[in-house]
């Protein structure tokens, strides 16, 4: 929410909150230093296996994945030729990204998305299109 409402103050749009586009549901490894997470098996198991491995009492990345795919199509449904903005955290941008690259999620690690940057993706009839991952550059808004 922090990086969405000064985007929707400076378009003057409506901010809409979705639970859909939120971060991994990271269960018992909630509020957890990442310092803390590397001391544990399963933390570098699941880094390691992003497609396979459950984080303890949360999501599987492909659920992730699949909330966050189902939010996008509904929208681009909704939204169809419009330009919309979709704030979120990096490891679901990632898992959205990974999908339409045709690269799996044990790969997703390999790009980064930067706080604060934005990735952009045409979608239509027919595949997505990636424009831009990770920029950082002046937008012009």
């Amino acid at each position: 929410m922090e990086t969405a409402e000064p985007i929707a103050n400076r378009l003057k749009v409506p901010l809409h909150r979705s639970n859909e586009l939120g971060e991994v549901q990271f269960g018992e490894w909630e509020g957890r230093t990442i310092r803390e997470l590397d001391e544990s098996e399963e933390w570098r198991r699941y880094n390691a296996f992003r497609s396979g491995v459950r984080v303890p009492g949360g999501e599987l990345m492909i659920e992730t994945q699949a909330r966050m795919m189902n939010k996008l199509e509904c929208l681009s449904r909704q939204h169809e030729d419009q330009s919309i903005a979709l704030v979120s955290h990096a490891d679901p941008i990632r898992a959205v990204l990974a999908l339409f690259m045709g690269i799996p999620m044990d790969f997703m690690l390999r790009f980064e998305i930067s706080p604060g940057s934005v990735s952009v993706v045409e979608t239509g009839a027919w595949a997505p299109r990636i424009l831009c991952v990770n920029g950082a550059g002046d937008l012009a808004l």
